[in-house]
């Protein structure tokens, strides 16, 4: 059986190693089939390409979109895309622009509760403003000690209701699978148990991505726990969707299931690499 993970990060937007290395550390894992999913960039895609081949892995070229829906900030990974395609190239750009006002604007409300220097401490570990996430910040604010690791982050600071919270308007779904349809790829919605909405809102979402043309869902990720694989495994199928696979590995460590441990996709679900090879 193949072992495929279709959602990692490289550290081209907010992961910890450059593309070589996330395909090494993929290969030395086990993994047959992988793909690049930086956040909202794709520039990451030919040096992966390039590692993975050299590695004898097969290689999916992907990306993860970032959009607002309900008010929620939701994520669709695009599979197999072209990174040249124009509209794909250009829709990613405008959706960079505003991370680096968002990222002072997050480093104001950090300043505001006693933690200086939050935007400078964040551009260390991005180096370019325009990529600037949550995550970043998170990483500095356990190198400063505020916190132990990015999940003890995640729940005193940088979500809604706590200090360091700044929304941002992302794209919208329609223009998300858009481009990655423009691009020749797969939409996918990454992680969908991760999100707080309402059965009648994740219905909606449902409903919408489908008539867009999206195709698939992830049902096993490292951001799904053990409980939501059934449950996604069974939306995927009242849905007609297939069903998508990936740590959404961003480093060594932090990650709640390293590539070794993901398990496989339920047996009553068709992966979205079902014809691929």
């Amino acid at each position: 059986m193949l072992k495929v993970d279709l959602h990692c990060h490289s550290n081209v937007s907010d992961g910890v190693l450059p593309p070589e290395r996330v395909a090494a550390y993929a290969h030395q894992s086990g993994v047959d089939v992988w793909a690049l999913t930086d956040h909202d960039e794709i520039s990451g895609i030919k040096p992966a390409r390039a590692a993975a081949q050299q590695l004898g892995m097969q290689f999916v070229a992907g990306v993860e979109i970032s959009v607002t829906y309900a008010n929620e900030t939701v994520h669709i990974v695009g599979l197999r895309v072209d990174e040249d395609n124009a509209s794909l190239v250009q829709g990613l750009e405008a959706t960079r622009n505003g991370r680096d006002a968002r990222g002072r604007d997050i480093a104001a409300q950090l300043a505001a509760v006693g933690i200086p220097d939050a935007y400078e401490g964040a551009l260390k570990y991005v180096g370019n403003p325009d990529l600037m996430s949550r995550t970043h910040f998170a990483r500095y604010l356990v190198e400063l000690g505020v916190c132990n690791n990015t999940p003890e982050v995640f729940r005193k600071y940088l979500t809604e209701g706590k200090p360091g919270y700044v929304p941002h308007r992302w794209a919208s779904l329609q223009q998300a699978v858009g481009w990655i349809q423009d691009a020749g790829g797969i939409a996918v919605i990454a992680h969908p148990g991760r999100y707080k909405f309402s059965a009648l809102v994740e219905g909606a979402l449902f409903d919408e991505f489908k008539q867009l043309g999206g195709q698939a869902i992830e049902v096993v990720t490292g951001s799904h726990t053990p409980d939501q694989y059934p449950k996604y495994a069974e939306l995927a199928n009242r849905y007609g969707f297939l069903a998508s696979r990936g740590t959404d590995f961003h480093a060594p460590g932090e990650a709640r299931v390293e590539f070794a441990q993901l398990p496989p996709l339920p047996s009553s679900v068709t992966p979205v690499w079902h014809d691929w090879f």
